[in-house]
């Protein structure tokens, strides 16, 4: 390692600033910090308080994100497989699922590197670090079959207008990763919404999602629970759980979800405090619906808390995007405020817009804008109080 550190040292000189390359210096610079430590502090925030600098803390989040993107492989090739009626090894369809999954990855990070490295030499800065976990998080929000192309766009639009416009890591308002899937959402809707993205299979073969169930009870019998109805999938509580199920790549297994969560706490990189709020703040909502439901009208309602957690991308979204340090609360009082809405929101779209069931991008989005507020209040509520005690 110190002969590389000498060829780095010595080459760095050609990127100096009057050097030939000198426009490729952030270039340089990410590769050095990449494979050896920095001893550079931070001028604004985000701040570490350690040795570890932001590279490092990004790449714990992509280390953390590697467990979805394995079973996500698998799952998809498990899927096609059921579809075609055959029966196939766990690493056939594994190998399957990855030609799907890589180009899905390779084309989001070619996407956000032209974008992260373009804004570095316009602006003349260091690469931010960022782009690594928003580009990790992308594909695994994107059905198996999503265009290319169409990819590109959206990860470009997340990266520019959800990081870029707004100064980059540290300063964004809202979340890289769910602007680029709110994007496609809404760009591309046909692409990334309806039965037949989620799963591969035959032509006209309909890969129905569980939250499109209760969505659309009226395809399936309404005299028994909407996840005991006779499809071509398993819905039962521990296959929610498992994620044998269609579903975006990353979404559907929520033990590796939830390992991810404890290790990113673990770390000190994620809020234990919005996570616990976000589940708090669906079980009150849910469990109030489900009080006051009416299921000849809507269905949603019916809908208990612990189906809510396991069902789409609620868990997902709570563990690896509301917690994100830059773009949630950073009191601990506004942390609780803040997990506690977006679960309420979450199971508030579902509900009133079966529509649109899958609420949790647009609850994070809402309270991403309503983040500093809150810490405003809570900091302004607590000088008031300190101010008060020793009148």
């Amino acid at each position: 390692m110190n002969f590389l550190k000498k060829i780095l040292a010595q080459s760095g000189k050609l990127f100096e600033e009057g050097k030939p390359l000198s426009f490729a210096h952030p270039l340089w610079e990410a590769t050095d910090t990449i494979l050896f430590s920095t001893d550079t502090q931070n001028k604004s925030g985000p701040h570490i308080r350690d040795n570890m600098d932001i590279k490092r803390i990004m790449l714990f989040v992509v280390v953390a994100l590697i467990p979805c993107y394995l079973f996500g492989a698998y799952n998809i090739g498990y899927l096609h497989s059921s579809a075609m009626g055959v029966s196939s090894s766990i690493l056939a369809n594994f190998i399957f699922g990855m030609t799907y999954v890589l180009p899905i990855l390779i084309t989001t990070f070619i996407a956000g590197a032209i974008c992260e490295i373009g804004f570095a030499i316009i602006r003349k800065h260091e690469i931010n670090e960022g782009f690594l976990a928003s580009c990790a998080l992308i594909p695994l929000t994107m059905p198996p079959d999503i265009p290319l192309w169409q990819l590109f766009i959206g990860t470009c639009f997340g990266i520019i207008i959800g990081k870029e416009i707004f100064g980059g890591v540290g300063s964004n308002v809202f979340n890289p990763a769910l602007t680029a899937r709110a994007f496609m959402y809404f760009a591309f809707p046909t692409k990334i919404s309806g039965d037949k993205v989620w799963a591969l299979g035959p032509d006209g073969y309909s890969g129905a999602t569980a939250l499109s169930i209760p969505a659309n009870p009226a395809e399936y019998d309404t005299a028994t629970n909407l996840f005991n109805q006779v499809t071509q999938f398993d819905f039962s509580t521990f296959n929610l759980f498992w994620g044998l199920i269609p579903g975006s790549i990353g979404e559907t297994n929520k033990l590796l979800i939830l390992l991810g969560g404890i290790f990113l706490v673990y770390c000190g990189i994620a809020s234990w405090r919005i996570m616990i709020a976000s589940v708090l703040g669906l079980v009150f909502t849910a469990g109030l619906f489900n009080i006051l439901a009416d299921y000849s009208t809507n269905a949603m309602l019916t809908i208990t808390p612990l189906q809510h957690i396991l069902i789409g991308s609620f868990l997902f979204g709570t563990v690896f995007m509301a917690s994100e340090p830059v773009t949630s609360t950073h009191t601990n009082k506004g942390r609780w405020i803040y997990g506690f809405m977006i679960g309420s929101l979450t199971v508030i779209i579902r509900s009133v817009n079966p529509a649109y069931p899958e609420g949790v991008m647009l609850a994070i989005l809402i309270m991403n804008m309503f983040a500093p507020l809150i810490d405003y209040y809570v900091v302004k509520g607590n000088i008031k109080m300190r101010l008060s005690r020793n009148a």
